[in-house]
């Protein structure tokens, strides 16, 4: 993981150009208002479930398997507030069509970056197991092994990862499809456009902080403003701040990794490193047996953290991706256009 720290990134350093605005929702008749407020009141309460209750917890790999329960939610709501509006697809203004597919292949390629670094972790679980399996001998010769084993999960883990570089221009893209477009003459429209630009704000904090953690840098987390005029912007806005200034404090100390796991496994090598470096047979016994115990347990916790993250951003990305097929089968079948995407799994690319 790369180590650069950079200054606070201002999420419009030079001001906001777009006006994000909620949209006046007093023409909405009492039923469309009330599946809006059903939706915004429970994407409220998601944020706030998101919450930690410590500093400790945030980016810990569970907190982090639970944004990613929430995104597909978040996602899965959304879907049901659509079939809820009765909105035809054939119905949808085509900028609207433009703007869902060209955020859902960009969700799929972040997804497929997110799993691309989750595999690159297991991988160095493999070095983990390998030193373990030495340390349970006293011999010096193991030893020696145990330490070889170390120093080449230190190397593997610190190396960088050209998928995860790649999210920072996914992000800055997907800045831009914040704003909201124009709806005129359809009511419906209106809370359709302003339930997506919750989905949207959400699922961009999560995938920036997702970035950051797994780059090993500050510099692309991103602070997002939203109006006062959202009900649920006050909770939004409390769960950013608290989760990207920690982080910013994180990465401010030196430390390598903001992940609570990784980093409670590299503890322990540098506790066990010095300890067996060179074959001694002079190390106290009670001592190395205590540190090679707590060794194993955060090299167990990492790794099944590492297969639940991975199983939720599959779970996410097959989200996003049966939202996209539906939609394009939706608009086939009403002869408007073409698909332009071909299904695919989480293993699969659609940038080049």
């Amino acid at each position: 993981m790369s180590r650069p720290q950079n200054p606070h990134r201002s999420f419009f350093p030079f001001g906001n150009p777009f006006r994000m605005k909620s949209p006046k929702s007093s023409n909405l008749s009492p039923q469309l208002l009330g599946i809006l407020n059903a939706f915004e009141a429970t994407l409220a309460e998601r944020m706030r479930k998101l919450m930690p209750k410590s500093n400790d917890e945030i980016l810990s790999i569970s907190w982090m398997v639970l944004a990613m329960e929430s995104l597909c939610e978040t996602h899965n709501a959304i879907k049901t507030l659509i079939t809820d509006l009765d909105l035809p697809v054939s119905d949808w203004d085509e900028k609207w069509v433009d703007l869902y597919l060209d955020i859902s292949v960009k969700l799929l390629d972040i997804c497929i970056a997110f799993s691309s670094e989750l595999s690159r972790l297991n991988q160095g679980h493999l070095l983990l197991k390998c030193a373990l399996h030495n340390l349970d001998s006293a011999s010096s010769k193991q030893f020696v092994r145990a330490c070889s084993s170390l120093d080449g999960w230190r190397q593997h883990i610190n190396s960088s990862n050209p998928r995860i570089e790649k999210c920072g221009s996914i992000l800055d893209t997907l800045l831009g499809s914040l704003d909201l477009p124009k709806v005129k003459n359809s009511a419906k429209g209106k809370v359709l456009m302003q339930a997506m630009y919750g989905v949207k704000v959400e699922t961009v904090f999560v995938s920036s902080v997702f970035s950051a953690a797994f780059s090993g840098s500050a510099k692309k987390l991103l602070d997002l403003p939203v109006a006062d005029t959202y009900s649920w912007a006050q909770s939004f806005r409390s769960l950013q701040n608290l989760v990207n200034e920690e982080i910013r404090v994180t990465f401010s100390s030196g430390r390598f990794t903001a992940l609570k796991e990784l980093e409670a496994v590299d503890s322990c090598v540098k506790k066990l490193h010095p300890a067996i470096q060179g074959g001694t047979d002079t190390v106290e016994t009670e001592s190395l047996l205590k540190t090679v115990e707590d060794f194993g347990s955060a090299t167990e916790k990492l790794s099944q953290g590492l297969d639940l993250l991975a199983k939720g951003v599959d779970a996410f990305f097959q989200v996003v991706l049966t939202g996209r097929d539906a939609l394009l089968s939706n608009l086939r079948s009403g002869g408007i256009v073409n698909d332009r995407m071909p299904g695919g799994n989480i293993n699969s690319s659609f940038s080049p």
